[in-house]
């Protein structure tokens, strides 16, 4: 079963507008990364307690605080970087979601993933002991020129921080556009990823281009993905983050007129496969 979320700031900025557009469609499920263009940790306690109260009354909730948490260089100071951690923690009890979106750091200029790897590695697991201690479960993605973008080094992490017991509370989101867009196999990020992927970020890309395709259109491989989830029985989310009029680090653009046409071309990929979806 596929449950259907988007990063619905791709549609406008104003959370109203979201729903609305997202109603229709049949979505409803939100993955928050912000809302009048303020970062979900840069919200104000008022701000979170009316955005909470407005999801409820449109029958919304959250598949995951979509945090920037790891966007950061790995030799930038940690313990600010952690305190924003905790904020995200916080918002999955008051939204009641066990997943945030985290990333794996930034490669300083001239320095090489070799001497930063156990940096890494220490803070990620720092940042999964709090999830365990919290309930929460993070969600690494795959993005553009974090040590974590090249299948091998997604691989790596997922071997080593769950092959020490972690796996409850940490997993891989699949997103094929970032594969594609950094030129790497989104089939091979598949194929080596697969096992631990709990999430799907839906966006299709083709390579060199400046902005998304719907999925099926573009080389990410989609269909394919999609049924070999199918197979494996897959059960949770699957996120649209379309990007159809581009894209870059802290978000991307679709528009109201476009992001229904990215929901039906999904539904029509996973009809095409034999998928549940809701």
């Amino acid at each position: 079963m596929f449950t259907l979320s988007a990063f619905a700031d791709e549609i406008s900025p104003d959370p109203q507008q979201q729903i609305d557009v997202l109603k229709p469609c049949g979505v409803r499920h939100i993955e928050l990364r912000s809302i009048n263009k303020t970062n979900v940790l840069d919200l104000t306690d008022l701000q979170v307690r009316e955005l909470k109260a407005l999801f409820d009354k449109h029958g919304f909730r959250l598949s995951a605080i979509g945090s920037p948490i790891g966007k950061i260089r790995i030799n930038e100071p940690f313990e600010p970087h952690l305190q924003r951690f905790q904020r995200a923690l916080e918002l999955c009890k008051v939204f009641a979601t066990p997943n945030i979106r985290i990333f794996s750091y930034y490669l300083p200029e001239g320095e090489s993933w070799d001497k930063w790897r156990p940096t890494v590695l220490e803070r990620m697991e720092e940042k999964i002991k709090l999830a365990e201690k919290a309930g929460v479960r993070l969600l690494h993605e795959n993005e553009h020129r974090i040590y974590g973008d090249e299948p091998e080094r997604v691989r790596d992490l997922m071997m080593t921080l769950i092959g020490s017991g972690n796996g409850r509370h940490f997993g891989a989101v699949y997103d094929p556009a970032n594969y594609v867009f950094c030129g790497y196999d989104p089939w091979k990020g598949w194929q080596l990823t697969k096992q631990w992927t709990v999430h799907f970020h839906i966006k299709d890309w083709i390579h060199g281009e400046t902005h998304g395709q719907v999925a099926g259109q573009g080389q990410g491989r989609i269909p394919e993905v999609m049924a070999e989830a199918v197979a494996m029985k897959y059960d949770g989310f699957a996120t649209l983050e379309p990007h159809l009029l581009g894209g870059g680090p802290t978000g991307g653009v679709t528009g109201p007129e476009l992001f229904p046409r990215a929901v039906a071309a999904f539904k029509k990929v996973l009809e095409q496969v034999g998928a549940q979806y809701a």
